[in-house]
């Protein structure tokens, strides 16, 4: 986890490398929430790009929460309790990389990024649908690009002292009021750059972004 002093455009907060061997199998939603998804569990749609099957954005890491309250108490039927969840940035990287340890999952050629997701290049300043893009080895659509992704974590300077088991980085600042979270995958509005797989940035928790939104974990 991290990026190698040799990856172009890396970041000191991306470093250092680490090795950290994930314990829960879980299962990733191969698309972005959308927002049609969005409306059938909250009745409303906050998205600033409108459209069904665009990924749901303009919510903040708060709101999310209450979506994930609901959709569990939604889902636990029958007495069988499911467990659905926003991925931690451990796993968030983990499916992104598929595998890989290259910049992005398809190489270190940027060039080719146009192939794999809507980004500052050829998005027209605006999302799109989920799943025009080509996949990742792993099936996953929409990682880089279109909407970036809320994650559990909240935002540390560094990996020094990181969890190793794939676990949320909690409590960076017990004393801050309104916590600041991590976000992966860049988004429409990014560049290149923003859009491999080590690249995190970070949002205060109740903030809302017109290039945010997120994905599901279920856990198994």
């Amino acid at each position: 986890m991290g990026s190698p002093m040799r990856e172009k455009r890396r970041k000191l907060w991306e470093s250092p490398v680490h090795k950290v061997t994930i314990k829960k199998p879980f299962y990733l939603s191969r698309y972005p929430v959308t927002q049609e998804q969005w409306q059938k569990v909250m009745g409303n749609n906050p998205a600033y790009f409108k459209g069904e099957k665009h990924p749901v954005e303009n919510v903040s890491w708060d709101e999310i929460k209450v979506f994930f309250r609901k959709l569990n108490a939604l889902e636990n039927v029958d007495g069988i309790s499911r467990i659905y969840r926003l991925p931690t940035e451990a796993e968030w990287e983990y499916a992104a990389r598929a595998g890989t340890e290259t910049a992005y999952f398809f190489g270190d050629d940027g060039s080719k990024l146009s192939e794999y997701a809507w980004f500052l290049e050829n998005s027209g300043f605006a999302t799109h649908p989920v799943g025009l893009k080509k996949p990742n080895p792993w099936g996953l659509y929409d990682i880089y690009g279109n909407a970036g992704e809320w994650v559990q974590d909240e935002y540390h300077i560094s990996y020094k002292g990181a969890p190793i088991d794939g676990g949320a980085w909690e409590n960076a600042l017990p004393s801050v009021s309104t916590p600041v979270r991590v976000r992966r995958g860049g988004g429409w509005n990014g560049n290149a750059g923003c859009c491999r797989s080590a690249e995190r940035l970070f949002v205060a928790q109740d903030k809302r972004l017109n290039s945010l939104g997120f994905r599901v974990v279920k856990d198994i």
